[in-house]
């Protein structure tokens, strides 16, 4: 996989440079402009807007400046005239030495869209430079017996102006021995030879102190002078010679200063002082006696200073060998320079963009330029970035690059990007340049709010406070900012009956949910509704969660007993005949709870009894029972208390008081109490019997209405209309008491005919005989179960 990627890699590369070569070739003519060197700051060169035919307005909009190639800011480009002004001196001398014409090449760039215009400014030359000699004093040693005529090579003046501006024209002072002939050189440059014309005597001057003049050409021109020192010297006819007159040495940029370059050595076949050889470098710029020196007695050639390939690509050095007696000889010593890997490439940022909005598609990012100062090989440039990312470079111009993102980028799924810039160049060994940009992704509003759950329940107690935190609803957005500020609302219910304005509010912030009043368990078990999340961008988006709230029942009713009723005017009394068995069913105390779940789950015992032992409670459906039989010293009069407690936490209880009547058989009178009999004998006070007889109106009254509206739901009901049968209590419970455990309240098809006495003509007592006309099979078989277990514990058959 390593070795694919770098094929994809290289192949990347090739493609880039191949894309750069074909602009390079295609590039449109440069427009040549031209100003005088040294010119002020803020002097016009050209209307560029004009010459391009572009609008005043469009430079503005289109963002347009003005690039140099040195990337040095010589120019500025007035985008509210398009005038191309200087923007610093520009001096020819500094920026192009003696090279001629002196062409700084620029261009012009417009954005949005993108474009490039190339053009050229020539600087012309100016006379400010004079001719100056790089020796005060130059000495010449001029054997006496030189034939008149013989020519000597001067040190020639050098002048940075070029053209007419440029060195012209040498002179001497007047004397009666030498005159100055201007000899052309193959570059184009003039030295001067001083001509003997006269022969030199050094018995009568052995030295002549001339001046030598040069001038240049400019208006007015501009001279430099030097003193030539003249020795006259005694014959020396032989002259010392290089064995060859072009040397040849190549030497690398990064050598260290005072390496060895080069030895150059000549022979003179004079003997004795004549044959002594200095060596000197001859007509070497300043330049180059900075940057090498020669050993005058061995002709070693070292080096001074460092060398710089892109400054210097070679350097041609004069050497002169010169003899004890005057006589000299040149060669020439040509200095390559080669280049060396030394200069990472560079990137040059025009433009960037930092954040960009995430729904956005080929958007510019940085518009940029490359470039590397070594040459060959080591020049050549590879720009990419990493392969990972939404982004790809795309090359323009020349040397310029554009960084574009390839598609829409997603904020939620990468929020910043860390892009870097590799420039490699070809060099051995390769330099690399990066260039790190940050590009932040701006939000846009395309995640609507998500809920943690697409429902919620809830539980509260009945009962519970106003205002009361049941709970909460919580939704995130993925997006930033405003974007993701979620706003919680209460929705409208479908049922326009459901009052949920006044059940339950929400937190806006935060999506607390609150009951808003105390909920009854018994009026109201369930509710649900929906709750909406909205977040704050424009345009808004939203969602929506169902919320279910279950309302938990509490022990907040007390057992209620049907029968026996408690509120009649006359106590109800039960007949038990003395011969019955044991087991014999005397009652059933019949209880609801309004609760539900185990707080409806009822129990009886007997609290309280006449003769303990004798009667017995059926704890789960409140049969009331013999326990065993009856005896002549049992009291006539019984009186029991029966509790009847639910299953709460804390339970609730309540009591009922049962009156038996033990006779020997159903056909015997009742016999009034003892207490009774006394109280009718004992005299009565008026008032006390007016109010008694006014209370026992009343309230015979009250329970006759009440029988008679029983009776007449019960014959309606079963059926009978015989006048003998007795209904006690009969109706429907109401629709919520329902105990599904079976074992307390009774269930809505679960009612007791209760009566006295049969039809006529019969002592057959009827006692609570059920009626069940909706009960299910295995509950009806739970309940015989039950009788039948209750039975066998007392040992009889009550068929």
């Amino acid at each position: 996989m390593e070795i694919r990627g770098a094929l994809v890699l290289r192949k990347r590369q090739v493609l880039i440079l191949f894309v750069l070569l074909g602009l390079s070739q295609a590039r449109p003519e440069s427009v040549p402009y031209s100003v005088a060197e040294e010119t002020e700051i803020g002097s016009s060169v050209a209307n560029l807007a004009r010459d391009l035919g572009l609008g005043v307005e469009e430079l503005s909009s289109r963002e347009a400046r003005v690039v140099c190639d040195d990337n040095e800011k010589h120019l500025h480009l007035d985008l509210l005239t398009g005038d191309l002004l200087i923007n610093d001196k520009l001096d020819r001398e500094e920026m192009c030495g003696s090279t001629e014409p002196c062409v700084m090449h620029f261009q012009m760039v417009l954005e949005n869209p993108l474009q490039f215009f190339q053009a050229e400014l020539h600087i012309k030359d100016i006379n400010d430079h004079s001719p100056t000699f790089l020796d005060n004093e130059i000495v010449i040693k001029i054997s006496e017996s030189t034939t008149i005529g013989t020519t000597f090579l001067m040190e020639s003046a050098q002048d940075l102006d070029v053209g007419s501006n440029s060195l012209q024209n040498y002179t001497v002072s007047p004397n009666s021995h030498f005159y100055i002939k201007i000899q052309d050189s193959d570059d184009g440059k003039i030295y001067p030879e001083l001509v003997l014309h006269r022969a030199l005597d050094h018995e009568e001057e052995p030295e002549l102190r001339l001046t030598l003049v040069a001038l240049d050409g400019g208006n007015p021109p501009r001279s430099g002078t030097t003193l030539v020192l003249i020795k006259v010297l005694d014959i020396n006819d032989n002259a010392p010679e290089f064995p060859q007159r072009l040397y040849e040495v190549q030497v690398l940029e990064n050598a260290p200063v005072g390496s060895w370059i080069i030895t150059v050595s000549a022979k003179d076949l004079d003997a004795g002082n004549y044959g002594k050889i200095l060596y000197t470098f001859f007509h070497a710029s300043e330049d180059i006696r900075k940057t090498f020196e020669i050993n005058p007695i061995s002709g070693e050639v070292h080096l001074r200073s460092q060398l710089d390939f892109e400054v210097v690509q070679s350097y041609t050095i004069n050497i002169q060998a010169t003899d004890g007696g005057g006589l000299s000889e040149e060669c020439t010593l040509l200095v390559k320079v080669i280049d060396t890997n030394d200069n990472p490439p560079e990137v040059i940022i025009s433009s960037i963009t930092k954040i960009i909005p995430e729904n956005a598609a080929e958007t510019l990012v940085a518009l940029f330029s490359v470039r590397d100062q070594d040459s060959g090989e080591n020049g050549r440039i590879i720009c990419s970035i990493q392969d990972d990312l939404p982004f790809f470079l795309k090359p323009t111009f020349k040397n310029f690059f554009t960084l574009v993102s390839d598609k829409a980028l997603d904020r939620e799924e990468r929020a910043e990007y860390n892009i870097t810039i590799t420039v490699t160049d070809m060099g051995t060994p390769r330099l690399k340049t990066e260039h790190n940009i940050t590009v932040l992704v701006s939000d846009v509003n395309d995640n609507a709010p998500a809920f943690t759950q697409t429902s919620y329940t809830l539980w509260v107690r009945e009962n519970n406070s106003p205002a009361l935190h049941i709970g909460s609803v919580s939704a995130t957005d993925t997006d930033a900012g405003a974007n993701a500020q979620v706003t919680y609302s209460l929705l409208p219910p479908p049922d326009p009956l459901v009052p949920l304005a006044s059940l339950v509010s929400i937190n806006p912030d935060n999506g607390h949910l609150f009951a808003l009043t105390s909920l009854d368990y018994e009026a109201l078990r369930a509710f649900e509704f929906r709750v909406g999340a909205t977040d704050r961008g424009s345009p808004a988006l939203s969602s929506q969660a169902l919320v279910r709230v279950l309302v938990a029942d509490a022990n907040d009713n007390a057992p209620f007993v049907l029968y026996p009723l408690q509120n009649a005017s006359a106590p109800c009394t039960e007949l038990v005949p003395r011969a019955a068995e044991p087991g014999y069913l005397v009652t059933k105390v019949v209880a609801v709870d309004g609760d539900a779940g185990q707080n409806a789950w009822l129990s009886y015992q007997l609290l309280k009894a006449t003769e303990p032992g004798l009667f017995g409670v059926w704890a789960h459906n409140g049969e009331v029972r013999t326990a065993r039989l009856l005896s002549e010293r049992d009291a006539p009069k019984q009186r029991l208390v029966v509790l009847v407690k639910d299953n709460g936490e804390p339970p609730l209880s309540a009591s009922v008081t049962l009156h038996v009547l033990l006779v020997d058989g159903f056909s015997q009178p009742y016999l009034p109490a003892p207490e009774a009999e006394a109280a009718a004998a004992a005299p009565a006070d008026p008032l006390t019997v007016y109010l008694v007889v006014a209370l026992a109106s009343v309230s015979s009254l009250f329970l006759f209405s009440v029988l008679v509206f029983v009776a007449v739901r019960l014959c309606r009901r079963g059926g009978a209309a015989s006048a003998g049968r007795c209904p006690v209590a009969e109706g429907h419970f109401p629709g919520h008491l329902v105990d599904v455990s079976g074992t307390g309240t009774l269930s809505q098809s679960y009612q007791y005919e209760v009566c006295l006495m049969g039809g006529p003509g019969t002592n057959e007592f009827k006692f609570l005989k059920p009626i069940i006309p909706n009960l299910p099979v295995q509950d009806t078989g739970r309940h015989i179960g039950e009788n039948e277990n209750f039975r066998n514990s007392f040992g009889l058959n009550l068929q």
